[in-house]
């Protein structure tokens, strides 16, 4: 992978657009990326990794809002990355999610992310989706995007981490970047192959028990615990069989027995049963010849019964026709008197009853004449409905006179006073035209009260910032020269007592290590204050760490008093007045932007006032208009109205209406034809009732009977009829079974003799039906235990034959698994993955300390080690330092800040290289070294810009971002990150 060069727009600090040619900048194949801080010197590394895979590095990943706040409103977020990966050479450009102004309304709106891929060689078809552009720019650099983090961008503090994080901390960074997850895979395979046959093998285990407990409950023993199960259960097999053999002869003993008992019981029943029949048919004929008179009586009965039911029947319609005749001469009577209370009552008082011959046709002549006086009220009522009409008619057209009226006056008290309104609009016009024109120089004079404002309280921010370090510098050089004592200190003691140490070694009989002498004669003895050699050495390395942070603390001195100087010299101007000026301008410029801003609304309510002007003079014109036509109609309805009233007044007068005068003449004829009507239903009522009195006497001398009482008293209901008939019925029927039964062979046989005693019978057919049961039931039961224990036999066989061979192959699946999972035989406790990733570990660890070494002039190495953690942790993942001055291994966390340093950029640089040859022996032409240079002492310096140098040979480029200042003079090829007001900008510093 080579980068040729990058065109930023509007992305994090940089508000406008940026070109950065990488081609220039890596000509010798080193440059130097550096500025302040905060300027964006890794905003420029991160445009690079979002080109590439549309995401920042490390925590900054989660950030979405990547549209400048230094950017104009409306320009939009771009990044464009010309660069060959794979071998082929490509075109870049993503714009990520930003917010942007809505183009109608106010508010924003989302715009999506875009990505596209263009071959610059034309050999191929472009894409534009993102998942598209993100897969093909994995498959060219070879590597995830977690990988080109770690390869291409090295971050010093994510490796020092690395360096002293514990072994789970370690484990998962690797886990991200060397692909583990086919070795988990395999892991994950035996565990499941190893859960499966243990369940496998457990359900054919409890198969097997399962059969054995089904055996022993159908053989009704107890449950098997000897040695072979299968001869266990044939054996209970061949004893229910030869059971089943026993119970059924003796089934076929009890059977015959029963059917010989059964037929003698079925003929002593027999002979009992007719002799039973034969004995109640005599009580039965005994008793019905003592009940023959009633009978006879009942006979009688209903024969005068069903004489007299035709004359009651007649009786019934005579009462029912006198009722019918009685109510409708009280129907006349009533009619009467309601006809007695309208204009009919003259006619029907001269009625008479009995009806004479001409009543009706005078009744009839009365509603004639009342019928042709309803038709003259039709004709007047007509005139009165109109007239009725009319006045309504009159009402609206009285209250549209009125609102007509109103509306006029208001129409032209409003059109008087707009010529007033609209000069107050033009005067508002014209003032909001003037605001407009002034908020210019208002807005110019706001920005510089602003740009003063904000200068004056950076410069305070940066005085405080360099007031705040020159203090924190002061003390770690004091806590520096103090360590530095207390360890200059300690030396000079110990050189002191170094004799009393050499002599602490010395042995009788052996040669002095200074002198070569055997003997010793007066060795040094150890003083109190002795001092030990881990003791100095902390010491050092106490001393160490403290000039360390005092040289950062003082770089930082020197970076704010840099910041500071390229503010510019401090305004005379008091902060007060600087803030009145600010406030005094921001007030102008809010006070103009609203008045011009209502120029507008102002022009366009002068534009309404003249179209209401003209409307409402419109208007004016059409309501005098209509007024005038309206009071013509008025006069027109008050004249018919007149005419109406007098026709109606000369028909019925002037305090009656056509409506209650047809209303009387109506009654009237309705009362005259209620009469008449109820007078004809009344005499046909009458005659009917005499019809009826006249049949009920020719009915009761037809039946035989002298009166009607005797008729009445002989009567019965149907249902007592009915069950007269019933009764004398069933008697015959009685009589005639009894006869019939008396007759029969078998009952007159049955007569002969004693009765039969059918107890005895009884009793053997029952003790030969039990002993039948029982026989049947113990042949069920042994019939179905010698199936069931021949099927659960052959299962118990099938399931035996399997289980073996299944336990053999479960026990060696959990051996390998355990191995796999680092348990059982596995010596190291690893499990394959962790085996994996430590052998990774091993090849960086190896990787590094070629590099660790040179920048230590030969001192310090990486140790690997697979030994198992603390507590049970996983094993393979430890990393150590060897001090090759003492020999001795040592935590990492022991190094120094500026050994730090060299050690964590070792272990990027030999990750890095593992990593890409992990990827398919990708070549990385560009990569980019992130801070971290500032902890390094000259010679420090020398030995890690040695290293760098080399990183460059075959045609690398590498990139450094620092802002340490002695590397600008290392380094001549240089890209300067500008920070400014309105956004950062970046100048490029290469030889020509």
């Amino acid at each position: 992978m080579r980068l040729h060069a990058l065109s930023v727009t509007a992305f994090g600090p940089f508000g406008g657009s940026v070109d950065i040619d990488f081609d220039r900048l890596g000509a010798d194949g080193l440059f130097l990326l550096h500025g302040p801080t905060g300027a964006g010197k890794t905003s420029v590394l991160d445009a690079v990794a979002f080109a590439l895979y549309g995401v920042l590095p490390g925590s900054r990943r989660e950030h979405r809002r990547l549209l400048s706040d230094h950017a104009a409103p409306g320009v939009v977020p771009r990044v464009e990355l010309r660069a060959t990966l794979g071998g082929r050479r490509v075109t870049l450009t993503r714009t990520p999610e930003y917010l942007r102004p809505k183009r109608r309304g106010n508010g924003v709106t989302k715009q999506n992310a875009s990505a596209s891929l263009v071959w610059d060689d034309g050999d191929g078809e472009n894409l534009t989706r993102i998942d598209e552009v993100a897969r093909e720019v994995e498959r060219l650099l070879g590597m995830r995007v977690d990988q080109f983090f770690q390869v291409v961008m090295l971050p010093q503090g994510d490796f020092a981490r690395f360096l002293r994080a514990r072994t789970e901390e370690r484990g998962a960074l690797l886990e991200q970047l060397f692909d583990t997850d086919r070795f988990a895979d395999v892991e994950q395979w035996f565990a499941e192959r190893r859960r499966a046959g243990a369940e496998a093998l457990v359900g054919r285990t409890d198969a097997v028990d399962r059969l054995a407990a089904r055996v022993a409950t159908a053989a009704g023993v107890d449950l098997f615990a000897g040695g072979d199960v299968v001869d266990w259960a044939t054996g209970l097999a061949e004893d229910a069989r030869r059971r089943v053999e026993a119970d059924h002869a003796a089934l076929t003993v009890a059977r015959a027995d029963h059917d010989a008992a059964r037929a003698a019981a079925a003929v002593a029943h027999r002979r009992s049963d007719a002799r039973r029949r034969g004995e109640a048919a005599r009580s039965a004929l005994a008793a019905l010849e003592a009940g023959r008179p009633d009978r006879d009586r009942r006979a009688e009965e209903l024969a005068a019964a069903e004489r007299a039911d035709p004359v009651v029947r007649r009786i019934t319609a005579f009462e029912s026709a006198r009722r019918r005749a009685d109510d409708a001469a009280d129907a006349v009577h009533a009619a009467v008197r309601t006809a007695q209370r309208t204009r009919a009552a003259e006619v029907v008082g001269a009625l008479s009853w009995p009806p004479a011959a001409d009543d009706a046709p005078r009744l009839d002549a009365a509603v004639r004449a009342w019928s042709g006086e309803i038709a003259v009220l039709d004709g007047v009522a007509e005139v009165e409905q109109r007239r009725a009409s009319a006045a309504d008619q009159r009402r609206a057209t009285a209250a549209r006179v009125t609102a007509l009226t109103e509306a006029l006056a208001a129409a032209r008290t409003r059109l008087d006073a707009c010529p007033a309104d609209r000069a107050r609009w033009d005067a508002e016009l014209a003032a909001c035209v003037d605001a407009a024109a002034a908020l210019v120089p208002a807005e110019a004079r706001r920005a510089a009260a602003m740009a003063a404002v904000d200068a004056r309280v950076e410069r305070r921010r940066a005085e405080r910032r360099l007031d705040d370090a020159v203090t924190a510098a002061e003390a770690t050089g004091r806590r520096r020269d103090d360590l530095r004592a207390q360890w200059l200190d300690l030396r000079e003691r110990r050189l002191d007592s170094m004799a009393a140490e050499l002599a602490a070694r010395l042995t009788a009989g052996e040669p002095c290590t200074v002198c070569g002498a055997t003997e010793h004669p007066a060795p040094a003895a150890r003083r109190d204050d002795h001092v030990e050699l881990h003791e100095e050495r902390d010491a050092e390395a106490r001393a160490q760490a403290a000039a360390a942070d005092d040289a950062s603390a003082r770089a930082r001195v020197d970076h704010l008093r840099e910041a500071l100087a390229l503010l510019g010299p401090d305004d005379a101007a008091d902060s007060a007045v600087l803030a009145g000026l600010l406030d005094e301008a921001t007030a102008d410029v809010e006070r103009l932007r609203a008045q011009a801003d209502r120029r507008d609304e102002v022009h366009a309510a002068r534009e309404a006032l003249d179209r209401e002007a003209d409307r409402i003079a419109t208007e004016t014109a059409t309501v005098s208009a209509d007024l005038a036509t309206t009071r013509e109609r008025l006069a027109a309805l008050d004249t018919r109205i007149a005419e109406d009233t007098a026709r109606v007044e000369a028909a019925v007068g002037p305090s009656a209406s056509v409506a209650d005068r047809r209303r009387e003449v109506e009654d009237a004829i309705e009362a005259a034809i209620a009469v008449r009507d109820a007078r004809v239903e009344a005499v046909a009522a009458r005659d009917a009732a005499q019809r009826a009195d006249a049949e009920v006497d020719e009915a009761v001398t037809t039946a035989g009977f002298a009166t009607r009482a005797e008729a009445v008293a002989a009567a019965r209901s149907a249902d007592a009829r009915e069950r007269l008939r019933a009764d004398l019925a069933r008697a015959e029927r009685e009589e005639a079974a009894a006869g019939a039964a008396l007759a029969d062979p078998d009952v007159a046989e049955a007569m002969v003799g004693d009765p039969v005693d059918t107890d005895a019978v009884d009793a053997a057919d029952a003790a030969t039906r039990d002993a039948l049961d029982l026989a049947v039931a113990r042949f069920d039961d042994a019939e179905r235990r010698s199936v069931v224990l021949a099927d659960l036999t052959a299962q118990l066989w099938a399931a035996a034959d399997v289980v073996g061979p299944l336990q053999e192959r479960q026990r060696e699946l959990e051996a390998l698994a355990d191995v796999v999972a680092g348990r059982g035989a596995n010596a190291r406790k690893m499990s394959l993955r962790s085996y994996v990733l430590a052998a990774r570990l091993e090849d960086v660890a190896a990787a590094a300390s070629v590099r660790f070494r040179r920048m230590s002039e030969g001192r310090f190495e990486f140790v690997h080690s697979d030994e198992a953690g603390p507590r049970g942790t996983r094993g393979g993942l430890g990393l150590d330092v060897r001090d090759g001055y003492t020999g001795v291994v040592r935590p990492a966390g022991t190094l120094s800040g500026g050994e730090a340093f060299c050690a964590s950029l070792s272990l990027a640089l030999g990750l890095a290289d593992i990593v890409a040859a992990e990827a398919g022996g990708v070549t990385l032409d560009t990569m980019f070294v992130d801070e971290g240079f500032g902890t390094l002492d000259a010679e420090a310096l020398d030995a890690v810009m040695g290293v760098l140098d080399e990183l460059r040979s075959g045609g690398r480029t590498v990139g450094i971002v620092s802002h340490v200042s002695e590397l600008r003079d290392r380094v001549p090829s240089r890209l300067e990150v500008v920070r400014g007001r309105t956004g950062s900008s970046v100048r490029v510093h290469a030889p020509v």
